[in-house]
């Protein structure tokens, strides 16, 4: 008896200590439930609210702090995670969008870029081959072009892009599933592709859709290898053109055995790149002769779409390269460069060059599967249709989407890549090894929490904060809301230090002023030419790294007056197709003076602040009957260079979003300046104070802070 009760109590005691244990050498359980420690810091709950709204949204709309606080602000919080709120109104705004759910194949088969169409029209004999880009008659030329275009049942390429531009704003400013657009604008910014290069334009809508926003919450190392394989990076960054050395021939190998399907994949691959190329544009770049995005040389800007000013850009700043390699086909670092330096581990990141070149090879035979029979996608048809789709697999074909592994461009050799030893057998598993390894190192869990903290903190987040963020990143498998959540449970963030430390971009100040007042936004691309003027063309930016997150690189004297010449034509109607309704916002009470208004309608639009010092700097402006113009006028005069990239696409793209078709552009329109004298006409003089004065609010440093 004395037995069976000491074997009882010692398998409880071992049982216990197992259980115990795991808390300590097991994997930890995700958090679920967690509370918010911004009472610590002397918030309130309202203040609170408005810092979750100013950090994991697109700003505040009328109301809302009092929604979040009466849902409870974890609650809000974790209701973001998930990303499962109706959204009506915006599926309701995206009605007219019919491009923005096409594939890749559909988008390249219905807009196609331009040279495609001229190589097209040339081949029907519908132009001459010599009379691209050299007709005496432009309006003949493009007319002949655009009724060819008409029969086909094709539609210019640059209404692709103005369709996919207008449904990102209406995104940002319709979703109730704000969270998901901001990381989507965050992950699409470190993952970085660009309408600059032609090559991935087309593919861009997609990448976004399919790539980045499924994946936002979710694990790292799914959201990298999702990036590595779609169509957009294999062609930023140049991986589909990287080819190892061919295999060693056997010493006998006979003529009939050359001859078989599939018996020389490489050379049939390559002679298919080759003749992919579209007249007079170096699609390709194969090899190391492949510039990289960051330091292309760019074109002359061409006048924006809708006829806005051409903004002179400041190039990204070069980086060393080694020698480029003139071969056709061969060994592209690009991808393998910043897979390490931007996407995971960081420039500091402990990795050396010989680490890179050894990367590529493992990445080498890593392309695009034909996506079209006609220009970018269509380079691997022919050796498709030589092997057979059917028979991919059995040769040792990866095919998965829009992604192609093909083996016979794989280098074979061994590589080792930070210490790590590929024994150059394992064919497309290798690259899909390497990516695990560098999205699980310790130094991708201290890069990734420190930008995911420079977006969401401040633009220099304390390094107790970082290492709490990289802990969980590692302990949680990159799991990226697990990640989130460590960061707004930390007093790191609701530290007094850190509220509205951080300086709206262009897109998030245009956004955050549209909702914040409540507007109507029916033609989204009107607001898209506010940004670029204030210099931030979203999906032109051409360095890999992205936009920069840091106040800096957006604040100087002439971007603050266009951010005040902005509130000011939005709050004064001046913005064609975004109507705003400022007396409903106070319940259609008229304040009774220009002093008034402004102290009302800085609450509404800025709510939990304190404001006195931006009622002393922003008194001094509410009466003068000539502000917009003095304000359009000093604009002008100081403008700098905006830090976004050239907007004329390279290597075989055509150029902005007006002649991003086979359509030769004729002259520029001039540009159309504001006139506040129309609205002036229009309007009461009571509304016109009003308008001046909310636009004042929008364009204040304070309302710059988030």
């Amino acid at each position: 008896m004395k037995t069976n009760k000491f074997l009882c109590v010692s398998l409880a005691v071992l049982v216990a200590g197992i259980i115990l244990s795991s808390f300590f050498t097991g994997p930890k359980l995700p958090v679920t439930s967690f509370k918010f420690p911004y009472k610590r810091a002397g918030l309130t709950e309202r203040q609170a609210a408005a810092h979750l709204l100013n950090r994991f949204s697109y700003g505040a709309t009328p109301g809302q702090v009092d929604s979040v606080v009466n849902m409870g602000l974890e609650k809000w919080f974790q209701q973001q995670l998930t990303a499962s709120l109706p959204d009506d109104t915006l599926n309701q705004h995206l009605k007219a969008y019919d491009a923005i759910n096409l594939s890749n194949a559909e988008a390249l088969s219905k807009y196609p870029q331009g040279f495609v169409v001229t190589n097209m029209a040339i081949k029907d004999s519908v132009i001459s081959k010599d009379s691209v880009n050299k007709a005496v008659n432009k309006k003949a030329y493009n007319d002949t072009l655009k009724a060819y275009m008409d029969r086909k049942g094709l539609k210019p390429d640059g209404e692709l892009y103005k369709q996919f531009i207008d449904q990102n704003i209406l995104r940002a400013v319709y979703t109730r599933n704000q969270l998901q657009e901001v990381l989507t604008d965050f992950w699409f910014n470190h993952f970085n592709v660009s309408f600059t290069k032609g090559e991935c334009a087309s593919f861009i809508p997609a990448y976004e859709r399919d790539v980045i926003r499924p994946n936002v919450f979710g694990k790292f190392d799914k959201l990298l290898l999702a990036s590595a394989k779609s169509p957009a990076m294999l062609y930023f960054l140049d991986n589909f053109t990287s080819v190892g050395p061919p295999a060693p021939a056997p010493a006998k190998a006979s003529a009939k055995a050359k001859a078989a399907p599939g018996g020389d994949m490489m050379m049939a691959g390559d002679a298919m790149m080759s003749a992919a190329k579209p007249a007079g544009n170096d699609m390709m770049m194969a090899g190391g002769a492949a510039s990289k995005p960051a330091t292309a040389k760019p074109a002359a800007a061409p006048t924006d779409m809708m006829a806005m000013a051409p903004v002179t850009p400041t190039p990204a700043p070069k980086k060393p390269q080694a020698p480029a390699n003139k071969n056709v086909a061969g060994l592209n670092e690009n991808y393998a460069r910043e897979v390490m330096e931007l996407h995971t581990m960081g420039v500091d990141g402990g990795y050396t060059q010989s680490d890179v070149t050894q990367a590529a090879r493992v990445l080498t035979g890593w392309t695009i599967y034909p996506i079209s029979s006609y220009g970018y996608g269509s380079n691997m048809k022919g050796l498709v249709d030589k092997i057979g789709v059917n028979n991919l697999a059995a040769k040792g074909f990866v095919h998965e989407g829009d992604f192609l592994y093909t083996p016979n461009r794989h280098d074979i050799g061994e590589k080792t890549v930070l210490g790590r030893h590929f024994d150059g057998k394992g064919g497309y598993q290798e690259g899909v090894d390497l990516l695990e390894m560098l999205a699980h190192h310790p130094s991708t869990a201290k890069f990734i929490s420190r930008k995911l903290a420079v977006r969401f903190v401040s633009d220099n987040p304390p390094q107790s904060l970082i290492n709490k963020m990289a802990k969980t990143f590692t302990e949680q498998d990159g799991d990226i809301s697990q990640v989130l959540i460590t960061m707004v449970t930390s007093p790191e963030f609701w530290n007094s230090k850190a509220l509205r430390e951080k300086t709206k971009s262009p897109f998030e100040l245009v956004v955050s002023s549209v909702r914040s007042l409540n507007a109507d936004v029916q033609d989204p691309y009107q607001l898209y030419n506010w940004m670029n003027r204030m210099g931030q063309k979203i999906y032109y930016y051409q360095a890999p790294t992205g936009f920069p997150d840091r106040g800096q690189y957006w604040i100087n004297t002439g971007s603050l007056l266009n951010r005040m010449n902005f509130g000011l034509a939005l709050a004064q109607q001046r913005i064609p197709g975004v109507k705003v309704n400022l007396a409903a916002l106070n319940n259609h009470h008229e304040p009774e003076s220009a002093n008034a208004a402004l102290i009302t309608y800085s609450k509404l639009v800025m709510p939990e602040r304190n404001l006195d010092k931006t009622y002393k700097q922003l008194v001094p402006l509410l009466n003068d009957p000539a502000l917009a113009d003095k304000v359009n006028n000093a604009a002008g005069k100081a403008q700098s260079p905006a830090p976004s990239a050239p907007d004329r696409p390279t290597v075989g793209a055509p150029g902005d979003m007006a002649t991003m078709s086979a359509v030769t552009p004729e002259k520029p329109k001039p540009m159309v300046k504001d006139s506040p004298k129309t609205t002036a006409q229009a309007n009461s003089a009571g509304n016109n104070m009003l308008a001046q004065v909310v636009g004042i609010i929008i364009g204040s440093p304070e309302f710059q802070r988030r």
